[in-house]
């Protein structure tokens, strides 16, 4: 997780996206590393899980993700969950919660991970709540930055 924040801190240094950071770990090392980069190549499914994913996927010459774990520094957004599933990765740890960057006004769709593994089934367990207090701190960061841009 500390990866991710350290990620995230710096995608917002750079104007790239949002307070985002997500690490995919394969056989206990950090495999991908990536940050939000909506703003930055205008395209609005550049979340840091979408990055992390293809990252991962580009240098296991794979889709099939089911030995990695996916860190985020917020619960993953529909989207992201899904890629998530589709990735066959079988656990997601994040920190902060969508009511947390949706309070921020981020254009959140206020259905949790648990809500969409129960509704589609999925087999990915999901850990809350991970070094929450630091993911808190990430997003108030980002309260603090001038010119900041919701999406």
């Amino acid at each position: 997780m500390k990866l991710a924040l350290f990620s995230a801190q710096r995608g917002i240094k750079r104007s790239a996206g949002g307070p985002f950071g997500a690490v995919i770990v394969y056989k206990g090392r950090a495999l991908s590393v990536a940050h939000n980069t909506v703003l930055k190549k205008n395209d609005p499914t550049c979340h840091a899980e979408i990055n992390a994913i293809r990252e991962a996927s580009r240098k296991l010459k794979t889709f099939d993700l089911r030995h990695c774990v996916i860190y985020s520094t917020t619960e993953p957004c529909p989207m992201c969950f899904a890629a998530i599933h589709w990735a066959r990765i079988p656990l997601v740890v994040y920190g902060t919660g969508i009511r947390d960057v949706a309070r921020r006004g981020f254009n959140e769709l206020f259905i949790s991970n648990q809500r969409m593994k129960q509704i589609g089934k999925s087999k990915v367990r999901v850990k809350p709540d991970f070094m929450k207090e630091e993911c808190l701190r990430l997003l108030e960061g980002w309260d603090q930055k001038a010119g900041k841009k919701t999406y």
